[in-house]
């Protein structure tokens, strides 16, 4: 179904909704659209909304299934604005987020889908979970000057770390159970990346409640829902991996010229399998067994 905007859709998405979960997609442009969108329908979510603007075209089997919303979104903070909105227009579901070219990946997601998941986890007594940002790159750059290929897909074994989020409101103490995670692209190339754009910790898969908002952090107004376990033992986290980072740096000229392999001794190519993300420290299935 197609929208002419984000306040028409608006109007419409509780019933459209329902009880969710939903996925919200917001295309950039048009790599990888098509698979962003399958790939998200795929793993479970019974409703997937793409913001793109109006000259990005679709298969049309694709087209039929999915509720498409003309948006700006290269206004700033277009995908987080839009996101907050759905929130007030939608309270009480499980929502996602993200960038096209960006694939959500979950404990065991070979066998177990969205639904599963977020059952298992409100069962927890959890309405967020924390995602990590992992950052895929095509091997072949001169093959793929884009740096995107599905099959030629790589990402870093190693290289990640996290430090302690300031809390400003209490003397910059660490705040409890959150971190602020670094690594990636993000990591090896941070002198074309700024500051406040390094972390690669999101939280995208939450429940929305009346007034609750999400900062362009990433993060969201209720600190628990940012904290990566609860009190009592390690909770399931999930992975984005994404093309976001590594076409960023291959299309800004002021990186473009700098960059010519985004490999290195610990890149590894990717499996598209939840086990590897598992077995390199990236995804964490908690108590989920």
């Amino acid at each position: 179904m197609r929208h002419t905007g984000l306040t028409a859709f608006l109007t419409v998405a509780k019933e459209i909704i329902g009880k969710g979960p939903v996925a919200v997609i917001m295309a950039e442009d048009e790599v990888e659209v098509d698979t962003t969108l399958r790939h998200h329908q795929t793993a479970g979510f019974p409703v997937v909304v793409l913001l793109a603007p109006p000259e990005i075209s679709l298969p049309a089997g694709i087209e039929d299934s999915v509720h498409r919303v003309d948006h700006d979104v290269h206004a700033e903070g277009a995908l987080v604005e839009a996101v907050n909105q759905i929130i007030e227009a939608a309270p009480g579901i499980w929502l996602f987020y993200c960038y096209n070219a960006e694939y959500l990946f979950h404990p065991f997601c070979e066998s177990r889908n969205i639904p599963e998941l977020l059952t298992f986890q409100s069962e927890e007594r959890r309405d967020a979970i924390l995602t990590y940002m992992i950052d895929l790159y095509a091997g072949d750059l001169q093959r793929f000057p884009n740096a995107v290929s599905l099959a030629d897909a790589h990402l870093d074994k190693s290289g990640y770390y996290a430090l302690g989020r300031p809390d400003p409101a209490n003397h910059n103490y660490p705040k409890e159970r959150q971190l602020d995670f670094f690594g990636g692209l993000r990591w090896r190339f941070e002198e074309h990346i700024s500051p406040q754009r390094r972390k690669i910790d999101r939280i995208c898969l939450f429940k929305t409640r009346p007034g609750l908002t999400l900062s362009r952090n990433f993060t969201l107004s209720d600190e628990e829902m940012n904290t990566y376990a609860c009190p009592w033992h390690n909770n399931i986290t999930t992975a984005l991996v994404s093309f976001r980072t590594a076409k960023a740096l291959r299309s800004n000229p002021g990186s473009r010229f700098d960059i010519h392999d985004f490999r290195w001794h610990n890149s590894v190519p990717f499996e598209w399998h939840s086990q590897q993300l598992m077995d390199l420290g990236l995804m964490e299935p908690g108590q989920w067994f």
